[in-house]
């Protein structure tokens, strides 16, 4: 009897060391995620602050020209962020509706076969490198582009947005087709009941109560975009124009970091801390779409 009580002790303490063992491993993953976050937010938030303390806020926020690397400087950031609204929002525009539809056919009308087939499928096309889509857009978009309106640039926001629509919809699929089949059968067997068709039925039952993830899916896909770096960098070009025109060449924000980051421009000057106030900005616009993401997930949820 006492061996057995004595190897029960040990058993129990064994399994005390390693309970201890693993809590601390997860305190320390988790500790590296929270201070790697404020180190990043910390970088960003000293070198803006030395940028501002040589360019006004006032000018960095509310003038139409940036052109830093140039004589006289101008440091207006409008043009940085038109270009990634244009080249995000498009792709949204684009995206949202192919995805959110074929999220309606896997979930409601697809059969099972179908659907375990095409969904991995599409998928497979958010495993892609963005710079493997950058490419596709200069050297196949961008020449069906200029077949349809001969002026317009060889680097343009159209297919940058395009190609970047492709990049997102699977997550946009992916997320609302999720938030569909969570849908409880049984509000589509009690519309069925009372004589509602599959159409009624996807549109105005399954659609509204997996409302929450569907919009997040939107502003999460809007966020992914919106720091998107190698699909504008490639097939957007680098001229900050501030324009609506889809088919001008235009700068995103990404694109001027990767542009001054090359290793041309001194350490230290005031270019050099443009980028971390650049970076702060879309850090900042990222943000502000998570927040609303989770926003929106809280107010529409529905629990069943």
């Amino acid at each position: 009897m006492i061996p057995a009580k004595e190897a029960a002790a040990k058993r129990r303490r064994r399994r005390q060391i390693w309970g201890k063992i693993v809590y601390a491993f997860l305190f320390m993953a988790g500790a590296i995620s929270i201070l790697t976050t404020i180190g990043i937010v910390y970088v960003l938030a000293a070198e803006t602050i030395n940028f501002f303390k040589q360019v006004p806020f006032s000018e960095f926020m509310f003038t139409a020209e940036w052109a830093p690397l140039f004589k006289p400087e101008s440091y207006g950031v409008l043009p940085l962020v038109s270009g990634t609204l244009l080249v995000s929002l498009g792709a949204i525009l684009i995206a949202a509706p192919i995805g959110l539809g074929a999220a309606i056919y896997l979930s409601e009308y697809a059969p099972s076969k179908l659907r375990d087939a095409l969904k991995p499928s599409l998928e497979i096309l958010a495993g892609i490198p963005t710079v493997v889509y950058g490419f596709f857009a200069l050297v196949f978009i961008t020449p069906l582009i200029r077949e349809f309106w001969p002026d317009a640039n060889i680097f343009n926001a159209l297919s940058a947005s395009i190609v970047m629509a492709v990049m997102v919809t699977p997550m946009i699929f992916t997320i609302s087709e999720d938030a569909m089949r969570a849908v409880p059968r049984g509000l589509r067997e009690a519309a069925y009941g009372l004589g509602a068709t599959k159409r009624v039925v996807s549109l105005r039952i399954v659609v509204p109560a997996a409302l929450s993830g569907i919009i997040a899916s939107f502003i999460l896909a809007i966020s992914r975009a919106i720091g998107e770096t190698m699909i504008v960098v490639i097939a957007a070009g680098a001229t900050p124009n501030f324009t609506l025109n889809p088919l001008e060449s235009i700068q995103a924000m990404t694109a001027y970091i990767v542009q001054v980051s090359m290793g041309d421009t001194p350490t230290g000057s005031v270019a050099y801390h443009s980028v971390f106030a650049v970076g702060s900005l879309l850090f900042v616009m990222t943000l502000i779409m998570n927040i609303l993401s989770q926003m929106v997930v809280r107010k529409y949820r529905q629990e069943y």
